[in-house]
């Protein structure tokens, strides 16, 4: 009798806690580049990120917001960078939780215009420099918004020729994949300092477009044919690689 009552008392707060879920509003806000904002494309990541989620179960009452900026250095997300990129996050945040009700999220993927060998604002920006910019980034968020969270993703794979206005090429390349361990790095240090808040997002990104030309829109450049921004398809995959990574971390 005992074991029956008990085990109807968790069950009941199980299926408490799913309707909860499925009630609670959802506000994401999407933080990047020129992959993120996806110009020109019938349907961007955030979009496919967000219609991946409204698919679960769980996430019903969701909203987002693309803050990607083509080409946006994680310098320009800094507090009072010149283009104000930071201050548009927070607007949109604020437009997304007006009744201060819903559960805010910023997805962040950044790092492929840091890693330039020149072009972007500050680039190239080593993996130190890159960690305290995040952190800086993170740092003001959480400040700002207590009961967020934060999802870092990895920079998704480039071709070793890269070179329109901007040199990236192999340097560039090598020098992205530096920021790995350093996302890891700073989730980690996180987790000690503020555990639950800031958690590592995608991982996978990388090698799933590593030499998928199909998945890229095929552009000119100073060294051939490059491919650094997904097409339609690949922004499909991209967003639904984000949307897992957001349904883990909620």
């Amino acid at each position: 009798m005992i074991k029956y009552f008990l085990f109807s008392i968790t069950l009941l707060m199980a299926v408490n806690t799913g309707l909860w879920a499925q009630r609670k509003n959802v506000g994401i806000v999407f933080i990047g580049n020129s992959i993120t904002e996806g110009q020109g494309l019938k349907i961007t990541p955030p979009m496919q990120a967000a219609a991946y989620l409204e698919n679960q179960a769980r996430f019903k009452n969701l909203k987002f917001n693309n803050r990607g900026v083509s080409g946006a250095t994680t310098l320009d997300f800094l507090p009072g960078a010149k283009r104000g990129l930071l201050e548009r996050v927070e607007k949109a945040a604020d437009e997304l939780n007006t009744n201060k009700k819903t559960r805010l999220v910023f997805s962040i993927m950044i790092g492929t215009n840091d890693s330039a060998i020149e072009g972007p604002f500050g680039a190239p920006v080593s993996s130190d420099q890159y960690e305290a910019n995040v952190k800086t980034i993170i740092d003001r968020l959480l400040a700002r918004y207590p009961k967020s969270r934060v999802i870092v993703n990895r920079p998704i794979w480039y071709s070793p020729n890269t070179y329109n206005r901007s040199r990236y090429l192999q340097e560039g390349l090598d020098r992205l994949q530096g920021y790995f361990p350093v996302i890891e790095k700073i989730v980690a240090d996180y987790a000690v300092t503020q555990p639950g808040r800031v958690l590592e997002g995608d991982k996978e990104g990388f090698e799933f477009f590593k030499g998928r030309e199909s998945l890229f829109e095929a552009e000119k450049g100073n060294a051939g044919t490059f491919f650094l921004h997904p097409n339609d398809e690949g922004a499909v995959e991209l967003g639904n690689l984000w949307g897992k990574a957001i349904q883990a971390a909620l």
